[in-house]
């Protein structure tokens, strides 16, 4: 890992500039020929808030200027602001009914992440957008719904400090408690992306304490702290790129498996439905009553509880580890039933 010492801060439109630039540019648009101080009234009027500062106004104006080229002039007989182009409009005034539509079914499907900061910015974002547009919101909409899911706790302290760090890639300290090693471990990271998954919430990054890449629950992340420390993130630096072809969720390791499984009965047709794998073939084998698929991933223990899901329907056929050890779960399994 590079150490990086420096970080330039780029200035961004925020939501509620965002909400002035509309209001400002239909007053505008409406051919009232608007002077600073009726913007104000006007916004005021419009939002319900008590008081806009001048400054602010003219600021917004000079962004319509300056980062949306608007062709904006001051005509000193009527005392207001115009537009010397009739057919300039606001770029999200443009967005049509399908567009809107579309961001609004987008926030349902996320909604297994509700719960979440990064869910709830999401969320605003596309309510301000659409409410923006002054369109109802589609009967259509109640016709798509994601069924409930166990719901996570997220720190939301913790959320917004894993943002910050992303954006400025800065190294973070945290405390953690692993599947494995229930044990409180304390680590240096440097995180590369938030995985999302089922509603569950990942940091892949740099482990400086393994001196490889790991993948952390962020719900089992504690005391988390920023430190001052920067580094340099790699090129590569996606997750997909670690998976090996897989699309088995949140989980690696170092080495590309080669995968054989067969299926029966109803998992046969279950197999079929979606792309595994890159790389994935998939034969039927009509004389044995089996569907058979041969595909590459580093996510072994993803498959392993795949195949599992599917009870007496799946079995593995090599590599010949990985068969050993699903035999192992199975016996295990078997020997809890003995003892129920």
């Amino acid at each position: 890992m590079k150490e990086q010492t420096t970080k330039p801060k780029s200035r961004q439109l925020n939501k509620k500039m965002l909400e002035r630039l509309i209001i400002i540019h239909n007053i505008i648009k409406s051919g009232l020929y608007p002077n600073v101080k009726q913007l104000m009234r006007l916004y005021c009027e419009q939002t319900g808030y008590s008081k806009v500062g001048e400054a602010t106004i003219n600021r917004d104006i000079d962004t319509l200027r300056t980062y949306f080229h608007a062709p904006l002039e001051f005509d000193k007989q009527k005392g207001g602001y115009y537009y010397i182009d009739d057919n300039f409009d606001f770029a999200l005034n443009n967005i049509s009914t399908d567009d809107i539509f579309y961001l609004s079914a987008a926030k349902t499907l996320l909604s297994s992440f509700d719960g979440s900061p990064v869910y709830k910015a999401i969320s605003d974002v596309i309510d301000f957008v659409t409410d923006t547009q002054c369109v109802g919101k589609s009967n259509l909409l109640k016709r798509i719904a994601v069924p409930p899911v166990p719901k996570v706790v997220n720190n939301e302290d913790v959320w917004k400090k894993v943002l910050h760090s992303l954006q400025e890639n800065l190294v973070v300290t945290f405390d953690y408690n692993g599947r494995w090693n229930p044990e409180t471990t304390h680590r240096k990271f440097a995180p590369y992306q938030i995985l999302m998954e089922d509603g569950y919430c990942f940091l892949f990054g740099y482990d400086f304490d393994r001196d490889s890449e790991r993948i952390f629950y962020l719900s089992r992340v504690r005391n988390l702290e920023i430190t001052e420390e920067h580094f340099e993130l790699p090129e590569d630096f996606e997750f997909h790129s670690r998976s090996g072809g897989g699309k088995f969720g949140a989980f690696m390791t170092d080495d590309i498996v080669n995968f054989e499984i067969d299926f029966y009965g109803d998992a046969r047709q279950y197999v079929k439905d979606c792309i595994w794998a890159d790389n994935q073939e998939i034969t039927d084998i009509e004389e044995e009553e089996k569907t058979r698929i041969r595909f590459s991933s580093t996510q072994w223990l993803k498959v392993k509880e795949w195949i599992l899901a599917q009870g007496a329907n799946a079995i593995p056929r090599s590599p010949k580890w990985f068969v050993d050890d699903w035999k192992n779960t199975v016996q295990e399994m078997m020997e809890n039933l003995k003892n129920m």
